[in-house]
């Protein structure tokens, strides 16, 4: 590890102002739950480490503008416990599908959506892009967990947030503030695909912090649900996950958003299948069809064709634990 500076603001503007220096060299500290392996690997050299666990505007769950505005320091625990959230099926879905006890009582959700990749290259010291000698390791390499869309260009990783899919199916918000004021994105719009080691994986300029996510509020006919494959049921991380909102009436869709995870460098909106979905009913059947819909423009490198497949079971049983019947379909 390498020696940085440590500074702690008490307010969202003294960490603006902390973050802006050292020509973007800095790093925020949450949660801390992925931060330090990062630091430790030397994945990251920082120059300043900004501690924002004091900043007490960023705490707190609480309604606001039709929707209920969560702070960057909620940790998962908090969310899944808040009534606020609670008719946000897939979000909690996927909170209490954390089984790490560390990453529920630290982790957060805006550290979540912020996270930097878990490709191994990367990981490595290889550079965001894992890049060696000019060449993709990835590429050339073992990628049984990289990207089966969006993988054209240098980045090969995927998205490592587990709430995007599900909050971007919402139609989530994150409030950013920084030098130039604050302002509300689209998370839809939140994450980008680098092609240098020099970019990001989010449209986060120096200087700028995610304070706050807005999810709008669950209207009585919309239904939501999210699946996660996973090659363990423990504390490994997905190889696939889907999320879905449904707009329902009389049991036919009127409008649905489908996402993926964890297949792609940024969540994956699969327009299409969600099209497709709408002016039927949602059953096994159509589930199917959604699901091979959502993966038929996959790209899959050498060693990761099997995600394709997991990726439309993910798509098949978010849809039908949105409608309730994935318990059926399990049988």
């Amino acid at each position: 590890m390498r020696p940085f500076e440590y500074a702690r603001p008490q307010t969202e503007a003294e960490a603006v102002e902390l973050l802006s220096d050292h020509d973007g060299k800095t790093a925020v500290l949450a949660g801390g739950t992925d931060i330090m392996n990062l630091l430790r690997r030397d994945a990251i050299q920082p120059r300043r480490l900004v501690d924002i666990k004091h900043i007490s505007s960023m705490q707190g769950i609480r309604q606001a503008d039709g929707g209920v505005l969560v702070g960057s320091l909620v940790t998962l625990e908090d969310a899944a416990e808040s009534p606020l959230l609670a008719e946000h099926r897939s979000v909690l879905q996927v909170a209490h599908a954390h089984k790490a006890i560390q990453i529920q009582q630290a982790g957060t959700l805006a550290g979540d959506l912020c996270q930097l990749p878990h490709c191994w290259y990367f990981r490595n010291g290889y550079g965001l892009l894992g890049m060696e000698n000019g060449l993709s390791m990835a590429e050339a390499g073992d990628n049984r967990y990289h990207a089966i869309f969006g993988n054209r260009g240098p980045a090969k990783f995927v998205s490592g947030s587990r709430f995007a899919p599900a909050m971007i199916a919402w139609g989530a918000k994150v409030r950013v503030v920084g030098p130039e004021g604050e302002e509300f994105i689209p998370l839809e719009y939140f994450f980008a695909t680098p092609k240098t080691d020099r970019q990001n994986v989010t449209v986060l300029r120096p200087g700028q912090l995610v304070t706050h996510v807005w999810l709008p509020s669950r209207t009585a006919d919309i239904v939501s649900g999210a699946y996660e494959v996973l090659e363990l049921n423990g504390l490994d991380r997905p190889q696939a996950a889907a999320a879905v909102t449904l707009k329902m009436q009389s049991g036919i869709v009127r409008d649905a958003r489908i996402v993926m995870g964890h297949v792609a460098p940024t969540p994956w909106v699969a327009q299409e299948a969600a099209n497709a979905l709408i002016g039927q009913s949602v059953n096994e059947d159509t589930a199917s069809r959604v699901g091979d819909i959502a993966v038929a423009g996959a790209t899959p490198l050498s060693m990761n064709g099997f995600k394709v497949q997991m990726a439309r079971a993910a798509v098949k049983r978010s849809l039908l634990r949105a409608v309730g019947q994935l318990d059926e379909a399990l049988v």
